[in-house]
């Protein structure tokens, strides 16, 4: 599952504008009185204006074994989070090590290096290393509703966890983090999970798909 588009909203649209700009470096795309895009290798993030806005995760790509310079990176620029004190997280069954940290609205934001993806013939991390929008995450109550649906409408298959309170749906390539908001809180910083809304694009076994994700409820456009 192929993530090409991701719109998510805001209550601070020039802050994150200047920290995508200017502290993660990415292009921007567009500019305008309530939205901004920038991309994000293969992927589009777009933000858009709100008068209230929640926070999301949201991990992104990068090459293969290119974490711990992409935590250096990271820390010439900003704090980054830990995990029982360590910077690097390391996932061994799904062959990946991730690094995370807080946009300006406090999003949780993840670096995530699969080791059989995204291989460079460079050993520097540039903004250039990131590769495309990796996971969304899915606060709901409803964990197995959010299966039944992405499962029988669209094919897209567990990748791993329950139907209670944590199921990765999706592939290497993209995932659904979908985790029940009632009994799980966002990792590693243990921040309340909330149902933000978000409107996403993605390809899957030939297909081009839109859904949107509102007051707890998932739907194809």
């Amino acid at each position: 599952m192929k993530i090409e588009r991701l719109k998510i909203f805001t209550s601070d649209l020039e802050r994150q504008l200047q920290f995508y700009d200017q502290v993660l470096g990415l292009e921007v795309l567009q500019v305008g009185a309530e939205y901004f895009e920038v991309q994000v290798g293969y992927s589009v993030l777009e933000f858009r204006e709100a008068e209230k806005a929640s926070p999301y995760h949201i991990a992104f790509h990068i090459e293969a074994y290119k974490e711990e310079q992409a935590l250096s990176w990271l820390k010439e620029r900003m704090s980054v989070l830990s995990d029982a004190g360590e910077e690097i997280v390391d996932f061994p069954v799904w062959n990946a090590r991730s690094v995370y940290f807080y946009d300006a609205d406090r999003n949780i934001l993840e670096f995530i290096a699969r080791r059989h993806c995204f291989s460079s013939e460079t050993s520097d991390f540039t903004p250039n290393s990131i590769k495309g929008i990796g996971e969304i995450g899915i606060a709901t109550t409803g964990v197995k509703k959010v299966y039944d649906l992405l499962n029988s409408e669209i094919g897209i298959e567990k990748y791993t966890g329950d139907y209670e309170v944590f199921c990765a749906m999706g592939d290497d390539e993209g995932l659904f983090i979908v985790i029940n908001k009632d009994k799980k809180t966002w990792f590693p910083a243990g921040d309340k999970a909330l149902a933000s809304p978000f409107v996403i694009n993605i390809s899957n076994k030939g297909r081009t798909l839109a859904l949107a994700y509102t007051n707890q409820r998932l739907e194809l456009l």
